[in-house]
């Protein structure tokens, strides 16, 4: 069945088993940077998975800043800058910067790649939420956007769907313009049909 079905809205707060953001050590200690800590910022938050950082803290670094470890597979969603509102979902351990918002969802309630696709399709109304030129936004505004909760047999179906449309985007990259567009949009067509829900039930 497409998207369209009645399902359970819920925070986001509520399929997560915690959230939080990071910090950064001071700039000004050259021993709180270039260890083996991997610490991840903002503008490296665009609608990807995250495998490495551009640069690493020390753990001294992690001790004296409010960075904190987070595990691999939790939805990263940026606050602040340029990519305000954009998503990704880190595939190692690591810790970010204050402009991230780290969601580590409760898999017996959502899948990670189901509120990833959720989170990339709602770009725009996210953004909308933020202030200022750049569009910011904090914490509580992502603790409290709504996501449509169907059963996990039906998150299973619908990230599959999408992620074979997404990995074929990524695999058309070299190619002619206009084909990786077409698939752009073929992937968005699906994504919106898929993700659209009836509101009954929201809260």
């Amino acid at each position: 069945m497409w998207g369209g079905q009645e399902v359970k809205w819920k925070k986001m707060s509520e399929v997560c088993k915690n959230i939080c953001s990071g910090g950064t050590p001071l700039t000004s200690k050259a021993e709180y940077y270039d260890g083996n800590i991997p610490w991840l910022r903002t503008q490296e938050v665009d609608y990807c998975e995250i495998h490495s950082t551009l640069r690493n803290i020390t753990q001294l670094g992690l001790d004296n800043s409010s960075a904190k470890m987070i595990p691999a597979n939790c939805v990263i969603v940026a606050m602040y800058g340029s990519t305000a509102a954009k998503v990704a979902i880190n595939k190692i351990p690591l810790c970010t910067n204050q402009a991230c918002c780290n969601l580590e969802i409760d898999e017996d309630k959502a899948l990670v790649r189901y509120v990833y696709q959720w989170i990339c399709k709602q770009y725009e109304v996210l953004k909308a939420m933020g202030e200022g030129s750049q569009h910011n936004i904090n914490a509580q505004k992502v603790k409290d956007f709504k996501i449509p909760i169907p059963s996990l047999e039906e998150q299973h179906r619908i990230v599959s769907i999408l992620d074979r449309f997404e990995s074929l985007t990524t695999s058309l990259q070299s190619g002619l313009p206009a084909e990786i567009v077409a698939r752009r949009q073929q992937y968005e067509h699906y994504r919106d049909k898929l993700l659209t829900f009836k509101r009954k039930g929201a809260a």
